[in-house]
């Protein structure tokens, strides 16, 4: 998004080839960006055109990343145009980035119910920068906001009462794009020239989380390299070390604005733990893969502070519990976690309703299971993790599809 803006030809590396990414790419084509592929993994993007409103709605897939992101970009060009998804988006509320929009002087309007996509944007007069306090802690909010305050007049200005990943405040600056970041805040001006840069993408740390998951609870130490350890994003690395688990990190250093690290996680005997709320916001997208750490743990988990997790693909409360208990372990939902006490887990089929990481975490829970494990709803895999099911291979799964 922010190389379709700069003048000139970025370079970006390491490019993730899951759906989601590529639903944003296809946006951005469509909404005029110039893109090259280079390689499976490099694109080249030359910038500077003005967008343009596309002649179809823009299809964000699975992703309310995009979605979120895409509405702020676009509000701060005054560019019109409708934003869809798949089912699964189609459900999840849009009014946490409507509202503020609105308030910049956006004309954004979610059509489906209770603020759902579809999502219209529609040319208007302008925006002006705020202040804002998002009441729930959002990195995609956030960087709607600041993505939105590119194209407004005035200051753009977001607080949080608790810290979220970072990653487009850290990358404004490689497009030379000044901020002010203080006191939970962060702040730009408008109307700033964007230049073109190289961006050097860190492996994915959500993805990175099911294989270490597969390393603490299976039989063989699983290293993964490369790996983004954004300090927004690494949460998960604290709760498997309460719980008694030795993640290394190694070989710390920096992609671009970003510190990366290689990661090496071995076999280890899990303990239950009480995890306070003020973890949830750094490792919201690997909660399914904590529940089943929590499952392979000896005596009781505490989750609290996770009710986003009630608004993702899936209500991944509900499903990671239900699915819990078709594989015996003893769990039960709370408004925004769940309290899980760790034991024996037993096979039998559980249905990931169409969630790619409850359906990742499942598969890896399977290594310590007692008989097989079925899990339905796994066709979004892709999404975020592409290849999945060869690496978990290499770490001792017996995947099998049942049609």
């Amino acid at each position: 998004m922010l190389a379709t803006l700069a003048l000139g030809e970025s370079e970006i590396v390491n490019f993730l080839p899951g759906s989601d990414c590529l639903a944003t790419v296809g946006a951005m084509e469509s909404l005029g960006g110039r893109m090259t592929w280079l390689a499976r993994d490099r694109l080249l993007v030359r910038g500077a055109q003005p967008l343009r409103s596309p002649g179809q709605p823009l299809d964000c897939g699975n992703s309310g990343t995009a979605m979120r992101l895409l509405a702020g970009l676009m509000a701060g060009q005054n560019v019109a145009a409708r934003l869809h998804g798949d089912d699964s988006l189609s459900r999840r509320p849009m009014h946490r980035v409507v509202d503020p929009l609105t308030r910049m002087g956006a004309r954004v309007k979610a059509l489906g119910e209770d603020g759902r996509p579809p999502l219209l944007i529609d040319p208007g007069e302008g925006l002006h920068g705020v202040s804002f306090a998002p009441s729930v802690p959002s990195a995609q909010v956030k960087s709607a906001i600041l993505l939105a305050g590119l194209g407004a007049w005035g200051e753009t200005s977001v607080t949080e009462s608790t810290p979220t990943r970072d990653h487009t405040e850290r990358m404004l600056p490689s497009f030379g794009v000044s901020l002010e970041r203080a006191d939970g805040s962060v702040s730009l001006t408008g109307r700033q020239p964007l230049r073109a840069a190289r961006i050097d993408i860190p492996g994915d740390f959500s993805s990175a989380a099911f294989l270490l998951l597969a390393g603490v609870i299976g039989q063989v130490e699983a290293r993964t390299d490369s790996v983004g350890i954004n300090p927004g994003r690494t949460g998960f690395l604290q709760a498997l070390k309460r719980m008694g688990a030795g993640v290394r990190i190694l070989a710390r250093r920096h992609a671009g604005a970003e510190p990366v690290a290689d990661l090496a996680a071995a076999p280890a005997a899990l303990k239950g733990v009480r995890l306070p709320a003020s973890l949830a916001p750094s490792m919201i997208d690997e909660m399914p893969a904590l529940f089943a750490a929590a499952a392979c743990a000896s005596g009781q988990t505490v989750i609290e502070g996770a009710a986003e997790l009630r608004v993702k693909e899936s209500d991944r409360i509900a499903v990671m519990v239900a699915g819990l208990r078709a594989l015996g372990v003893e769990c039960r939902e709370t408004p925004d976690g769940a309290s899980i006490n760790g034991g024996a887990v037993r096979g039998g089929e559980v249905d990931a309703q169409g969630d790619h990481r409850i359906a990742m975490a499942f598969s890896i829970l399977a290594l310590v299971a007692k008989g097989p494990v079925t899990v339905k709803g796994v066709e979004l895999v892709d999404t975020s993790f592409p290849g999945f099911a060869r690496i978990a291979r290499s770490l001792g799964l017996l995947f099998e599809s049942i049609g």
